[in-house]
């Protein structure tokens, strides 16, 4: 299968392009680019630059979403996950990590932070009706298939 080709623009050349780390993998890497490490207290949340803009084909969005190490090891995660960067969105990819975790967390420079995904978006054309058919699962919902 042939890649989809993303144009990307870097703040500076020494800034790593989005890694795949496998050649099967759904996410590519996405690190800080700070020049300080930033410190995130427990419960506390932070916007973290990655100095990369991103041409997005239409038809397509990046999803940004946790690194699974961070989330485990140190309580790090995605705050808005997946986080949804538009196809017509040029602005610098920021990722905003919050800390789960009773202790302080410091982010430094080049760090992977989070992953990005490529995904296919439709729109819908959305129309109002006095009733919906009938389904199965009718309007059951938080849990009402058990545990």
């Amino acid at each position: 299968m042939k890649p989809i080709q993303i144009a990307i623009k870097k703040k500076d050349a020494s800034i790593q392009t989005p890694l795949y780390a496998t050649r099967l993998s759904a996410g590519a890497d996405l690190s800080a680019c700070i020049d300080e490490p930033i410190e995130i207290m427990p419960q506390m949340t932070a916007l973290i630059p990655t100095g990369l803009f991103f041409e997005i084909p239409d038809g397509f969005e990046i999803q940004v979403r946790p690194r699974s190490g961070l989330a485990l090891k140190y309580g790090i995660t995605v705050l808005n996950s997946p986080g949804t960067i538009d196809a017509d969105y040029r602005g610098e990819l920021k990722v905003i990590l919050i800390n789960h975790s009773n202790k302080p967390f410091l982010v430094e420079p080049r760090m992977r932070i989070a992953q990005m995904v490529l995904a296919r978006v439709e729109q819908g054309e959305f129309f109002e009706v006095e009733t919906l058919e009938h389904s199965e699962r009718g309007s059951g919902g938080f849990g009402h298939t058990g545990v």
